[in-house]
């Protein structure tokens, strides 16, 4: 809380989606704005009533990819007005922001910076409550803790990357005009696809950033170019999807609703089965076909890289499990969930997981698939001789694999290769087996030689 005591601030973290969203109002009036929000939207509205306060506007500071935002949902459950930057193009009704806009809650005032980079229409907000000293600046994909927004995510809508950058190495020096003590409050941290080096901070401050972010060292514009578009890790496939579905209005989602539970028999063979348990228990058995993320992970983020946005889904969860497996898809706009099926009818195959030394016995004779990035990669080493193919790019790129040759998929401790060896059976690879403890066993049972 701030000195004078007006301000209420709250972040919210999806750890699965490394993504943040936030509360701030004003105790005085009762007067409040929700910034950047997931979709099922109840931790807000709950907030909000507990602190006294009517959500009366929902700010976004970009049209998102990685999530699909409650803009839609917090305008239905509460009247608020929907704000977005001045370029930005969606298809339901908003109220633009203009660059230097001061939006007033009472004591507490909200100052809107067009900082344009990671998209066209990115802006921050500053958050005054009444000090000499702003209380914070919301940067969206601005600014990170540790990192810039990527500015090559909008190349196939025609925004070259090294324009978007050179924007965003401007946009960084007007919040770099803010004092060292502002603090800072991203839209992300560490696991985000939206940048390439984000900090497990989740704020910090201007001065730390200007001391100890890469991105933020003094250097001409053309170095920014270059260091902030090159090494960019690939962009899960859904993404492309989600903006798109951010831009639209489309139905809220009724995050109570139940989900049907239903028997095996009953589903029609166009429904792509996703099995939410851990790796270990699916390789026990599972519905032939299944493709396995497990539900305690970055559930769907990987869902959205193994499973193509249009699928009709049926899940295999426990039955306390079915209503959060629903809405954690649908923060991706995966709303397709015709229904569960119960674990203990989720049975009829088995698949093999190798262990380090099985994998190092026969690892020569295999097509062995490295679906980690390239940074991961590059600070681990790899199997001897394995085929470099990133998880967001496994769908577009299962061609390259031969579905004829014994495969072993690997990552760095099981539960990506899980999720893409079952894919890859799924497609037809019928001797396909993934590493249990991924990179993390094969390094353990073979350390480097010095």
């Amino acid at each position: 809380m701030s000195p004078n005591g007006k301000l209420v601030f709250v972040q919210y973290y999806v750890d699965c989606l490394s993504q943040a969203s936030y509360l701030v109002g004003d105790r005085g009036t009762g007067r409040a704005v929700v910034v950047d929000p997931r979709r099922d939207v109840a931790s807000y509205l709950a907030d909000a009533a507990a602190n006294g306060l009517r959500i009366e506007r929902v700010v976004e500071t970009h049209v998102h990819a990685d999530f699909l935002s409650g803009h839609l949902e917090l305008a239905a459950a509460t009247g608020a007005r929907i704000s977005y930057g001045t370029a930005a193009r969606v298809d339901f009704p908003v109220e633009h922001l203009a660059d230097g806009q001061v939006l007033s809650l009472g004591d507490v005032e909200l100052q809107i910076l067009h900082t344009p980079g990671h998209t066209p229409e990115s802006i921050s907000v500053v958050v005054w409550d009444g000090e000499a000293v702003p209380y914070g600046v919301l940067t969206g994909d601005t600014l990170f803790v540790g990192d810039v927004g990527r500015p090559d995510l909008l190349g196939a809508e025609g925004w070259p990357p090294d324009a978007l950058a050179r924007a965003l190495y401007r946009s960084l020096r007007k919040l770099l005009v803010l004092p060292d003590d502002t603090r800072v409050f991203p839209a992300h941290g560490a696991g985000s696809a939206c940048g390439k080096n984000l900090s497990t901070e989740t704020s910090s401050t201007i001065g730390e950033q200007r001391r100890t972010n890469y991105a933020l060292a003094p250097m001409p514009e053309e170095e920014f170019v270059r260091t902030v578009c090159e090494g960019q890790p690939s962009a899960p496939a859904y993404f492309a999807f989600t903006s798109v579905r951010n831009r639209e209005r489309r139905p809220v989602l009724a995050e109570d609703a139940p989900v049907p539970y239903l028997l095996p028999m009953e589903v029609d063979q166009d429904v792509a089965v996703l099995d939410t348990r851990d790796a270990a228990e699916f390789a026990r058995s599972h519905l032939p076909g299944s493709v396995n993320v497990g539900l305690a992970g970055r559930f769907a983020e990987t869902a959205g890289q193994v499973l193509l946005p249009d699928t009709t889904l049926l899940l295999v969860c426990a039955p306390d499990k079915a209503t959060e497996a629903r809405n954690r898809l649908a923060r991706i706009g995966f709303d397709r969930v015709l229904g569960c099926v119960d674990p203990a009818l989720a049975a009829g195959q088995v698949s093999v997981r190798l262990t380090a030394e099985e994998l190092a016995a026969v690892h020569s004779e295999r097509q062995v698939v490295d679906v980690r990035g390239p940074g991961e990669v590059r600070a681990g080493g790899a199997v001897p001789g394995a085929v470099f193919l990133p998880l967001p790019e496994l769908l577009d790129r299962i061609g390259e694999l031969d579905p004829a040759r014994p495969t072993v998929v690997y990552c760095a401790g099981g539960y990506r290769s899980s999720a893409a060896a079952s894919l890859l059976r799924a497609r037809g690879f019928a001797d396909i087996t993934d590493l249990a403890g991924g990179y993390t066993a094969w390094a353990a049972a073979h350390p480097p030689i010095s």
